[in-house]
């Protein structure tokens, strides 16, 4: 490295240093995630910040180009990424626009923080609220948007992540590390806690793409590091509502929607044998054998579809369609309700256990969300359903009391539920 090279890399990482001990101080959930990136100047191939999980590049050039505000923004926008596991969800999408929607579901994060977004950040308050996954469906393949910073975890082909762990004998070894710092215990490298900067070292080169193995411990530690964060910044009293909200949603058990809404009718429509006592008057005197007697219970599901705008039609169709595929081997029920401010007037439609669930007819979103609606008629009605299943972005007011039957919330976007069981619908 040049001497004029060396002197902008250290000047650069001087500023960076600084931003990230501000943010400390100021914003120390921000601050501690921050931390746990050791900085590496980069060369060429680094447009501004990069990380791959493990350590946060830098162009020496574009940080001496920005404000310290800009500075923090760019620190703690890699230090997201790595926090949520960005590096380890994105499956079988196209990697451009998955790293696209990470982007967008991070940046107005850092915008309601008060961090200020260098130039060419993609803030758009569409997607505020929504996680990666919820944004990607809604990115065209035309888009010709740039991320801000490069997404090193993968390949320009994906990288390794789908590749069999034991092809070419070492995939999974740890050949791909590109910090050579002590393990955590679960033989992957971790990412050192500060002193462990090597921007006086040019990163001429990309680091390696992860293998599979390695996106999953590191999403691990990442994890640890999250709920570590949080739980200072708590302590300090500087963790806004919006962080502790993503965090809850971030460590909390990834539960399949479809498990838990199988779950629920498979135990309100049940065939069971009773084994109650038999009637006096049939005493087994006669010498005959007594079975137990096949109970059936068709199970009375009530489903309420969000129908104000910020469903899809085509989200709409997909959970119509799960729920077919349930109800195709229970005897279930289903009374279907649809409202946004108010209950649709040619409600409810009612499917018996034989017949195939279609939606009644097209819905056009507009008026709002309201709640009430549907649990006032149920009760009017004089119902007693088994269990109601709520499709929803849970952007309304809800009943201050919860019913006498269960409530299963199936949530788009990162809304809490003040009572009832939650799931998270990505």
């Amino acid at each position: 490295m040049s001497e004029v090279v060396a002197t902008q890399a250290a000047d650069a990482a001087a500023r960076l240093a600084a931003a990230r001990a501000k943010l400390i101080l100021d914003q120390p959930f921000l601050g501690a995630l921050v931390l746990r990136l050791p900085l590496a100047a980069a060369g060429p191939w680094c447009r501004t910040t990069a990380t791959d999980a493990r350590k946060l590049y830098f162009n020496p050039q574009w940080i001496a180009a920005l404000s310290s505000g800009e500075v923090q923004f760019a620190l703690a926008h890699e230090a997201l990424h790595c926090a949520l596991g960005h590096f380890a969800r994105r499956g079988h999408r196209v990697q451009r626009l998955w790293d696209l929607a990470c982007d967008f579901a991070i940046n107005p994060l850092l915008l309601d923080e008060g961090l200020k977004p260098p130039l060419g950040a993609q803030v758009l308050d569409l997607y505020r609220g929504m996680a990666a996954e919820e944004i990607y469906p809604c990115l065209d393949d035309s888009l010709d948007q740039d991320t801000l910073d490069d997404h090193a975890w993968d390949g320009d082909e994906g990288g390794r992540g789908g590749q069999d762990e034991n092809q070419n004998g070492n995939a999974g070894s740890g050949t791909g590390s590109a910090v050579a710092a002590p393990a955590d215990g679960d033989g992957v490298t971790s990412p050192r806690v500060d002193g462990g900067d090597t921007a006086r070292e040019l990163q001429e080169s990309p680091p390696p793409p992860l293998t599979a193995r390695e996106k999953q411990q590191l999403q691990q530690q990442w994890q640890r590091h999250l709920a570590g964060a949080a739980q200072r910044a708590r302590e300090a009293g500087k963790l806004s509502g919006s962080l502790a909200r993503l965090v809850e949603s971030a460590l909390a058990p990834q539960v399949s929607w479809r498990a838990a809404l199988a779950q629920y009718l498979s135990q309100a429509a049940r065939d069971d044998y009773s084994w109650l006592r038999p009637s006096r008057r049939s005493d087994g005197s006669s010498g005959e054998v007594i079975w137990p007697s096949l109970r059936s219970h068709a199970g009375d599901i009530f489903v309420a579809l969000d129908t104000s705008g910020s469903i899809a039609a085509a989200d709409l169709a997909q959970f119509v369609g799960e729920l077919n595929a349930i109800k195709g081997t229970l005897p279930v029920r289903i009374t279907l309700l649809a409202c946004d401010a108010a209950l649709a007037p040619d409600a409810p439609w009612v499917c018996e256990p034989w017949q195939e669930l279609r939606l009644p007819r097209k819905f056009e979103g507009g008026g709002g969300t309201a709640f009430a609606p549907v649990f006032d008629w149920i009760e009017r009605a004089g119902a007693h359903p088994d269990a109601l299943v709520y499709f929803s972005d849970g952007q309304a007011e809800f009943p201050e009391l919860a019913p006498h039957y269960p409530v299963l919330w199936l949530i788009k976007g990162q809304a809490p539920v003040p009572w009832g069981r939650r799931i998270q619908l990505n």
